[in-house]
């Protein structure tokens, strides 16, 4: 037995950080849709008060009604769109925490939601009820690539993020480990 795999044997708590809206693509939207929202607010009130406020372009030939209007229609639109972006992000939805505690006998299955009164999202059950770890792959025009972890009396708690689905490999890897450190069947592959 190598160090690697005597120390993971050893080891009594799994814990798997679970990615949630901070993800580089929603940094990467949030700020083209904020500077995209900007830009045609100003090129908009340009238009309006025949004044041009890009260093850019010069939107005062711009006839206010009806191009104007629609471009601070989809300014507003996209500031509204960035604004909530940015809100996720600072919230952190969906990211969390899955923790599987051998010394307790316990796993915390924790997310964030958003604010509120149930903004914590937090499933604990006994790690004796685990039967099985579920690896669900769907290829297609909507791909799925998800861990699932089955529960006595309870179905399904699903264990990976939303949104783009893992590489096969890490989430073989992540499934295989997890069954090995919980002592049950991998299912599905």
């Amino acid at each position: 037995m190598t160090a690697a795999a005597s120390a993971s044997a050893n080891r009594q708590v799994l814990r798997q950080n679970i990615l949630g809206a901070r993800r580089p693509s929603n940094f990467f939207w949030a700020i083209v849709t904020l500077i995209g929202g900007t830009g045609f607010l100003l090129s908009s009130l340009s238009s309006y008060l025949k004044v041009n406020l890009l260093p850019f372009s010069d939107p005062t030939q711009l006839i206010f009604i009806p191009q104007g209007i629609a471009m601070g229609f989809y300014g507003v639109a996209a500031l509204l769109l960035s604004i909530y972006l940015w809100l996720l992000i600072v919230w952190d939805v969906g990211g969390g925490f899955n923790e599987f505690n051998r010394e307790t006998g316990e796993l915390c299955i924790f997310r964030w939601g958003y604010p509120g009164k149930n903004r914590k999202i937090e499933v604990r059950h006994k790690l004796e009820d685990v039967q099985s770890i579920r690896v669900e792959i769907r290829d297609g025009l909507n791909p799925k690539r998800a861990l699932y972890l089955r529960i006595k009396g309870k179905g399904e708690v699903p264990l990976t993020r939303v949104g783009q689905p893992l590489p096969l490999s890490e989430l073989e890897n992540q499934g295989a480990e997890l069954a090995r450190f919980l002592g049950v069947p991998l299912e599905g592959l």
